[in-house]
């Protein structure tokens, strides 16, 4: 698939000598969702900022398109939509005046049929004409949105997009994020919420200390880092792992054994341990498996970066 945003050895470091980027590489497709996961201070915001244009970076290129931001600045930054974290809205406009304007700032003729189908994807054109300051904060990151949206961009930068919004508005934007992707826009999203990028992204990319760790398919992620773990309860609740299975990854649960285990190996261990829990004396009354979830890798890499013990 073709690379519509190229990000080459990208460095950001300010004057008192913080390095924000490090000689940071990434490769976004067209029409993916890829989510970037990382911590307060990581380097997210500073690089979306870095790709639009807004930041200027210290070294590295970064082509939009196949239009070098500094360069060839107009083509590369009419190609993208931005939507800040911060709510930064003109609070006596009308929403249909706020979208038409941005529209206009790109030089773009009216097309008031296309900002209708906007307003109405995002469930904004019964607010067309209301004032911004009587919206709620939910609808004002919609109405960010249809700014982003109003010139026709080919690649969205959605930062935190769902900061601040309770759980259904939440998952409101998540099926606004799809119907994106379908009709063919190039979504990259950062976000605090681990569920969120666990919903929607293809890919998912890890930031930290303005590094990327990795970015990945998130179900090959998941697959290959994920452990899985077997929760076998017990007739009588066990108070200690006996000696003779003390070669398994055994821990304690409420009186149950838990054993985790390396879902890439070719032999997981399960069969062996139940014979040997049996020949230990234990009953077992159930067993249960679950996966790692998205968040315990994120956690365990930013972890080994920041050097948490």
């Amino acid at each position: 698939m073709t690379n519509i945003v190229e990000v080459s050895n990208l460095t950001k470091r300010y004057d008192g000598g913080f390095e924000a980027l490090s000689s940071v590489d990434l490769s976004i497709e067209q029409g993916e969702i890829i989510a970037l996961l990382g911590p307060n201070g990581a380097g997210k915001t500073t690089l979306i900022s870095t790709i639009c244009g807004i930041t200027r970076s210290t070294s590295g290129e970064v082509k939009i398109g196949g239009h070098d931001n500094v360069t060839d600045f107009r083509a590369a930054r009419a190609l993208v939509g931005l939507v800040p974290q911060e709510i930064n809205l003109e609070p006596f406009e009308k929403v249909i005046n706020t979208v038409k304007f941005s529209r206009g700032l790109f030089g773009k003729a009216p097309n008031d049929a296309y900002l209708e189908k906007i307003l109405r994807s995002l469930s904004l054109w019964d607010k067309k004409d209301s004032k911004v300051m009587m919206l709620s904060g939910g609808m004002k990151r919609r109405v960010l949105i249809a700014k982003a949206l109003a010139h026709e961009p080919r690649i969205l930068f959605l930062d935190e997009p769902t900061a601040g919004v309770d759980v259904e508005l939440r998952k409101d934007m998540w099926d606004v994020v799809a119907k994106l992707k379908e009709d063919g826009v190039t979504i990259i999203l950062t976000t605090h919420y681990i569920e969120e990028a666990e919903a929607i992204a293809d890919r998912i990319g890890i930031i930290a200390k303005g590094e990327i760790l990795l970015v990945e398919d998130k179900d090959h992620l998941m697959k290959r880092m994920g452990k899985k773990s077997l929760k076998v309860e017990l007739a009588e609740p066990a108070t200690e792992i006996p000696e003779e299975l003390a070669d398994y990854n055994l821990s304690l649960d409420a009186g149950n054994l838990v054993y985790t285990y390396d879902t890439t190996t070719d032999r997981t261990g399960i069969t062996s341990l139940l014979g040997d829990l049996q020949k230990a004396g234990f009953r077992m009354t159930d067993l249960q498996t679950q996966q790692s979830s998205l968040e315990e890798i994120f956690v365990s890499l930013v972890a080994d970066k920041e050097g948490v013990a």
